[in-house]
């Protein structure tokens, strides 16, 4: 049973817990994180997600989950990247990007997902046979750069979630950024 901690649509805990199932049903507020894994070439880790998962089977993604009850976030992070990828990342190559309140329609259209979610990227040196990933959740890993990324969106592939991102053009921009620094940095 995955247990969640409730907050209010600020952000703030209501000292409120609730199982996971729940908080979707009663379209209560809670917090996810997700990250980019980039690599030193600049890639970007994708997991397909696996087929038996009721959101998004068989689609490719970035790495992300639920922020479980008495975790930070950024705790969050780093437990959803051990359990689905097989991999540790220290608390400090973690780098936050943004906080941003959602809101839409969840598996069921009657049925409201709201949420904070929380965004990260983290450089790492991890080549893909360094990972291990958690059947139960995905199916394989691979990298691919962001102007692979461009393509797949132009060709609207929808066997990739960011292909429905209202604000992808934003994502890449950054993306791009972040790869530029880590270029600089070297």
């Amino acid at each position: 049973m995955e247990l969640l901690d409730v907050i209010d649509e600020n952000n703030t805990l209501t000292g409120k817990v609730e199982e996971r199932k729940i908080i979707h049903e009663k379209g209560l507020w809670h917090r996810q994180v997700s990250c980019w894994i980039m690599n030193q070439k600049g890639e970007l880790l994708f997991q397909k997600r696996a087929k038996t998962k009721k959101c998004n089977p068989n689609k490719w993604s970035r790495t992300g989950g639920h922020v479980d009850t008495k975790e930070e976030p950024v705790e969050g992070m780093i437990r959803e990247i051990k359990e689905e990828i097989g991999v540790d990342i220290p608390k400090e190559k973690i780098k936050l990007l943004s906080i941003k309140k959602y809101q839409k329609n969840y598996y069921k259209k009657d049925i409201l997902h709201r949420y904070y979610g929380y965004d990260y990227i983290i450089l790492v040196d991890y080549k893909i046979e360094d990972y291990k990933i958690q059947k139960e959740e995905l199916s394989e890993v691979k990298y691919i750069t962001i102007e692979e990324m461009e393509k797949i969106k132009q060709k609207n592939d929808e066997n990739y979630t960011f292909v429905k991102w209202d604000n992808f053009d934003e994502i890449i921009s950054m993306l791009k950024r972040e790869r530029n620094n880590l270029k600089l940095n070297k």
